[in-house]
């Protein structure tokens, strides 16, 4: 479909312009609206109906509003969860015709297609452009909040990550350490790998002389189930390179991260 206002629109007139301005993965982008050739004078080559234009701009407007090769995010099928959480309804006894039922499923669909969304892409992408810089020093973000799903019970857990390098040449923007947890959180997870994936990645597109990944987390699969521990938190931890091969390196960490609340 052409741009909006754009319907009647002939080729190099003044109604429609060269390019627009298109706001596109979060970056301004400006799109060629004359995908036709020109003569050796400058003016448009108008061979061919303008339908026929139109649907050429409409394509590369199309190709715009998909992701960077690589990174296409694949949906979850989310009515065959709905299906599937209408059969639990049944199961446990429930009539999911009833009001506040109806809308469930569609609703846990929609859900789990946010919860996993995660399973469809690389973690690794958001470390992949760096800077070069002379840092000798530890680089620390804490309390990066996150939520997962326990893939035992499909119960969340949720806590926060600290995530640390000693950089070698590659500086990478702060943010994109949580972005890194974030989309590593996104599936259906153990706190155990998850805290060793993270590092890994910061590892191998780092090259840092060390990395370091401290998870927190609550997990409800044992606070309101099973033992019914409230309160209690799992701590894991993943030194890589100097992290783990100096213990006074390590215990900077220890001390950037806690301070005195150990």
């Amino acid at each position: 479909m052409p741009p909006a206002g754009f319907a009647n629109a002939q080729p190099g007139g003044a109604d429609f312009p060269d390019s627009f301005l298109c706001e596109t993965i979060g970056e301004s982008t400006t799109v060629d609206l004359d995908p036709f050739p020109r003569d050796s004078s400058g003016a448009p080559v108008t061979s061919g109906s303008n339908s026929d234009r139109l649907r050429a701009v409409g394509t590369i407007v199309d190709e715009l509003d998909e992701p960077p090769r690589g990174q296409v995010e694949h949906r979850v099928d989310q009515e065959r969860i709905a299906r599937a959480v209408r059969e639990i309804l049944l199961a446990i006894g429930e009539n999911p015709d009833r009001e506040g039922l109806r809308e469930t499923p569609a609703r846990v669909a929609r859900m789990y297609g946010e919860l996993f969304g995660g399973l469809h892409e690389d973690p690794r992408r958001h470390v992949q452009k760096f800077f070069t810089e002379t840092c000798d020093e530890v680089v620390l973000v804490r309390d990066i909040s996150f939520n997962s799903m326990c893939e035992h019970h499909l119960l969340p857990f949720m806590g926060k990550a600290h995530v640390a390098y000693l950089p070698r040449e590659r500086v990478v923007g702060l943010s994109k350490l949580a972005r890194v947890v974030e989309s590593v959180a996104r599936r259906p997870q153990v706190q155990e790998r998850m805290t060793e994936q993270i590092a890994d990645i910061l590892v191998e597109e780092l090259k840092a002389k060390g990395v370091a990944v401290v998870i927190e987390a609550v997990h409800t699969c044992m606070t309101i189930r099973g033992v019914r521990k409230p309160g209690s938190i799992c701590v894991t931890s993943a030194m890589k390179g100097c992290f783990r091969n100096k213990s006074s390196t390590r215990a900077e960490l220890m001390t950037l991260i806690y301070g005195d609340r150990r």
